[in-house]
């Protein structure tokens, strides 16, 4: 018996609440990876662990989030709680481990590549085993070539999120880089779910009597906290919110006659640029008092 599937039992609700979920964890994990590469202290790795969880916590919530309005008329639907809570953890560890090629092997095209496919594959595997923690009076179908598309935006979608991780610079972009992560996770999400039929046991039609969004709400409120708390941590830290100052930009000092020029001292690590003397001839110049200047060679 084929169950009757519905995605949008809530109608607009859960698709925009799961998409903003999926905005917010795309811009902390960005604006934590752009702050790695940019600053080379001995907090990249925290900044980068905290990009990849942000990320990895967004997408898994954007994704049950979704689920909540996911049903079948004719069968209750409940969830396995450890093979949901892997998921996670599978998300984490498969995104971190993208995100730390690229944070620790440069920004090449290799490396965003491959950073991109590890990660699409996590978000992947992700849904895929989230799915797998669905208990259902059934079984569970996919049509094959929507679920090898749902894979392939996924790894587009995490390649360029690592891309502009590296490439977008300022809050604007970056919110724009966000938004656009969140409309391929979501539509990511949404293929997959297309592939999705539900073959009944039995000829019952009874409804379900609990809703799904009792079963998944108390296990969002963790991850849902994590998000804000990584929120605010952003918000407190002006680089990453504002994006770094072209520190490159030289500052013109105006001319004021009878005022000596202020010579510029290099820092640390500076490349000085002093003028060529000329060779086997030592160079002085003095004023004396009198105020002719005078020059030996």
């Amino acid at each position: 018996m084929h169950g009757t599937v519905d995605g949008f039992s809530y109608g607009l609700v859960t698709p925009v609440a799961a998409f903003l979920m999926a905005c917010l964890g795309g811009a902390l994990g960005l604006r934590c990876t752009t702050r790695s590469l940019r600053h080379r202290d001995s907090f990249k790795a925290g900044w980068l662990a905290l990009g990849s969880t942000s990320i990895g916590t967004g997408v898994w919530t954007m994704h049950f989030i979704a689920m909540m309005g996911f049903s079948v008329r004719q069968a209750p639907v409940d969830y396995d709680r450890p093979i949901t809570f892997a998921s996670l953890a599978v998300a984490i560890v498969m995104v971190g481990i993208g995100i730390f090629i690229v944070g620790y092997r440069g920004a090449t095209a290799l490396t965003l590549v491959t950073g991109g496919t590890i990660t699409g594959l996590g978000i992947a595997t992700m849904h895929y085993l989230g799915m797998a923690g669905m208990r259902l009076p059934g079984r569970i179908e996919y049509d094959t070539p929507t679920v090898a598309l749902s894979v392939v935006i996924a790894v587009v979608a995490a390649t360029t999120a690592l891309w502009a991780a590296v490439s977008v610079h300022g809050f604007l972009a970056s919110l724009g880089a966000s938004v656009v992560m969140g409309v391929a996770v979501s539509g990511m999400h949404y293929t997959a779910m297309a592939a999705v039929s539900v073959h009944l046991h039995g000829l019952g039609s009874t409804d379900a009597t609990a809703g799904p969004g009792s079963l998944l709400l108390p296990m969002l409120i963790g991850p849902a906290v994590f998000l804000v708390l990584a929120a605010v941590v952003v918000m407190f830290d002006p680089l990453l919110v504002l994006g770094e100052p072209d520190r490159r930009r030289p500052v013109r000092t105006p001319y004021r006659p009878g005022v000596p020029v202020a010579r510029h001292v290099p820092g640390y690590g500076e490349p000085a640029h002093w003028p060529a003397r000329p060779a086997g001839r030592a160079f002085r110049r003095s004023v004396p008092r009198g105020g002719h200047r005078s020059q030996d060679w």
